[in-house]
Parts: C-alpha cells; structure tokens; sequence
C-alpha cells in the first residue's frame, strides 16, 4: 500500500460505492434465502465471482435500489451504523433481523486495492448463501423492510434525507439473541454481519 493524499477523496469514493453494490446484491440474496417471494421473483447473476439471486420483480427490484443508494451519501459521510433487513410479524413486531453493521474511515490514507475488499466482501456471500440453518422460520403474513440506523441524523432539509422516514416497527423488550455470520476487519472499511432474534425470555403478543 502507498499513500496517496491526492486521491484520498476518489479512494473514499470508490469503497463507498463498492460497500453500497455489495449492500444491495446481499439484501436481495438474503430476501431470496428468506423465501418470502417465489423463486420467479429472482434470477440468478454472479457478483464478485460468486452466484447470487437478483430481484427480477420490479417492484422488488426498485425497493431495494432505491433504498440502499438512498443511503449511500450518508454512509459516506459516516453518519450510516448499521444497516437492517427486518422480517416481522402482522403486529409489527420483529421475527428475525439481518443487520449489517458499518464503518468507514474516510481518513484513512492509503490506497487500497479494490481487489482486496472484493475478495473480503466475496466472503460474506458465500456465508450467506450457507446461513439458512441459522435462521428460523418466518410467521404467516409476514412482512419486511430496509431500516437504518444513523450515528447522527442528517440534515431535514437535503432531498436524501427527505426519502427517509422513522420506523413504526416495535422493539424487543429484551436484548436480543445474537448469532455471528461473517465479519471483516481492515481499514478503510469494516462490516460486521450478524442475526438477532428475540430473547426466549420476550413477551408474546397476545392472540388477536
């Protein structure tokens, strides 16, 4: 690695929009392992030489654009934590989430190799496509969604900020259940991908 002020910006650039193609190729991916959509919505693709399922649907296909590009000026000014894929039930209340937790060094000198973090993003699609086991089933009728979680709230006034809006999606009562899927760790970017899941000790909803 050498370092490289002069093209410190391009470099940030460059990973910034690397992380946010991987984002929207791993929600789909785990949208697809998830099941809630027939396998006609999806079609297969490689990415990063890895085989993948791509939303075909074009409803499907927009939200999850729209959603993750939405997302990419904040991510590279830092203010994006985590990034979540939530599945709930019809009470609103979260069956199982898929969160993508971020950082990124804009500091950071050095030129990095693209060829690098691709083959670290890489392994988070292989372990993606091996994750089922570690998921559990999904109520009838659920639903999911994209949701962010800023470090700091952007600025109310900026037309990316306007896309965004608060969640009405409950929370757990109690710390969730953890279980790690792949991590990397490096600089300029780290992601961590892990599922959280309610306590055995959560509250159920009662039957309505």
């Amino acid at each position: 690695m050498e370092r490289s002020t002069d093209h410190q910006p391009h470099q940030s650039e460059t990973t910034c929009r690397l992380l946010v193609e991987f984002l929207e190729v791993a929600i789909s991916s785990i949208v697809f392992l998830k099941r809630v959509y027939p396998p006609g919505a999806f079609e297969r693709s490689h990415y990063l030489n890895v085989v993948v399922h791509r939303a075909r649907h074009p409803q499907l296909r927009d939200y999850i654009h729209s959603a993750i590009y939405g997302l990419h000026p904040f991510i590279q000014k830092g203010l994006v934590e985590r990034v979540a894929v939530i599945f709930f039930n019809k009470e609103h209340i979260p069956a199982e989430r898929f969160i993508f937790k971020l950082s990124l060094n804009q500091s950071y000198g050095l030129k990095v190799e693209s060829n690098d973090l691709e083959f670290s993003l890489r392994s988070f699609l292989v372990k993606l496509s091996l994750a089922e086991p570690l998921t559990k089933a999904l109520p009838p009728d659920c639903r999911w969604e994209i949701t962010a979680y800023f470090r700091s709230l952007p600025s109310g006034s900026s037309k990316e900020a306007q896309l965004w809006i608060p969640t009405d999606t409950e929370h757990w009562q109690q710390p969730p259940l953890i279980t790690p899927i792949k991590s990397m760790s490096s600089e300029p970017l780290s992601v961590q991908l892990y599922l959280e899941h309610p306590s055995l000790s959560e509250p159920t909803a009662p039957a309505g």
